[in-house]
């Protein structure tokens, strides 16, 4: 009869019929169950069931897509920045018994809080950052010379790599993970009568007030940190060809303009070291002139480390793709254009592509990598030379007596 107590309605209506028993344990009480239903009994009470169908769930999730990225990712921020007000100084005297003239004893008020700027590595993109952001204000000034609280800083958190501005130049750029700049001083607080204090006045009135922060406007942009970015027209392959290297899943499909955001890919090696590779929009000619958005997708490409020229073998006349792919790096920035790059020949497996090889190699001093990112034909090749212009990268800041950028 315990049983029926401890029992659900449910559980007893499972056993309801059942005809031959056998005894089985249960810490409350025993209970008889045949062995094919004291199993499927433990199967209905447990929770393994719940956690199963979540993992389900979880894996059943699909890739954000490429119109969803964009509301999510943000490369570009206005902020008004405000540091916290000082707090304001006394005017208070010393009060104690039998003693008439105590001689003021009013505290100075505390300094406001800064705003200050820090990159994050976790953080990706500027979405989280608000459009207003206010420092703590100081406390007040107390009696007996006690001076109020500093307000504390107000931290915000932003992508490695982002460059602050104010009034159109360039004030920071935060490209180290931890680095921080200070977006707005708080105020100065006031002095209390103590302050004021002297052999010509022993009983000061006068007590300040605190200084209010400093009220700034920045603009934040965000620039892709990658040691190589992938420069292209559109529909060239590069988002196919970071989806062959790397664990990366950027949106792909058969017309320009597919990628509007950048993606990062890393590389892993044997040695354990990791390029990461950045998939920048596709540009086209006139890009330099803001042109398709050009300048928004052109500054992606100033942090990165090298380059890797993705030319379409099956279009004729392949080299005049490189040619104004230069020409519109070396148009936005001087020198962008000549830092130390790779030129990849994608859609080899086409039938024209093996012809306009030939003329692009005629035609280009530097070495070209044929490849093809749809069927993995000649990555290995890829790999090898990617390998080689990270190293040289590292020896070179090494060689500055400078840290070189790690993933």
């Amino acid at each position: 009869m315990l049983g029926s107590k401890i029992l659900s309605s449910r559980t007893w209506a499972l056993l309801d019929g059942l005809r031959q028993w056998k005894p089985a344990y249960s810490p409350h009480t025993q209970i008889c169950l045949l062995p094919q239903q004291f199993k499927s009994w433990q199967r209905i009470l447990s929770t393994n069931c719940a956690k199963c169908a979540k993992n389900q769930r979880l894996k059943q999730k699909r890739a954000i897509s490429e119109e969803k990225l964009t509301r999510y990712f943000v490369d570009h921020r206005r902020v008004c920045v405000i540091g916290g007000r000082g707090g304001q100084g006394i005017n208070s005297f010393h009060s104690e018994p039998r003693k008439e003239f105590g001689g003021p004893d009013g505290g100075n008020g505390g300094d406001g809080g800064h705003v200050i700027l820090k990159a994050d590595q976790q953080i990706k993109s500027l979405a989280s950052v608000l459009p207003l952001y206010r420092g703590f204000d100081g406390e007040r000034g107390r009696s007996k010379n006690c001076y109020g609280a500093n307000g504390g800083c107000t931290y915000i958190k932003v992508p490695v790599g982002t460059v602050v501005k104010a009034d159109g130049k360039i004030v920071a750029d935060l490209a180290q993970h931890g680095e921080e700049y200070v977006a707005a001083y708080g105020g100065t607080g006031g002095k209390g009568n103590r302050f004021f204090l002297s052999n010509e006045n022993r009983a000061p009135m006068t007590a300040t007030l605190g200084e209010s922060g400093q009220e700034r406007v920045l603009h934040l942009e965000l620039k892709t940190m990658a040691h190589a970015g992938l420069v292209g027209f559109p529909n060239a392959g590069k988002s196919s060809l970071l989806r062959a290297i790397s664990n990366a899943k950027p949106a792909v499909a058969p017309y320009p303009f597919t990628t509007l955001n950048p993606h990062v890919g890393i590389v892993h090696y044997q040695d354990y070291e990791q390029v990461a590779v950045a998939d920048v929009p596709g540009i086209i000619r006139g890009a330099h002139l803001n042109r398709g958005l050009g300048l928004a997708f052109l500054r992606h490409i100033e942090h990165c480390r090298f380059l890797l020229y993705v030319v379409d073998l099956s279009v004729s006349e392949p080299w005049i793709q490189l040619q104004d792919l230069k020409y519109e790096l070396e148009q936005y920035e001087e020198g962008l254009s000549k830092r130390p790059h790779a030129v990849i020949g994608n859609k080899i497996d086409l039938p024209q592509s093996k012809t306009n090889l030939l003329l692009l190699k005629e035609r280009v001093e530097q070495r070209v990598i044929p490849l093809s990112a749809l069927t993995g034909d000649n990555l290995e090749a890829l790999l090898l030379h990617l390998k080689d212009l990270y190293d040289a990268y590292v020896s070179t800041e090494q060689s500055r007596r400078q840290n070189p950028v790690k993933w």
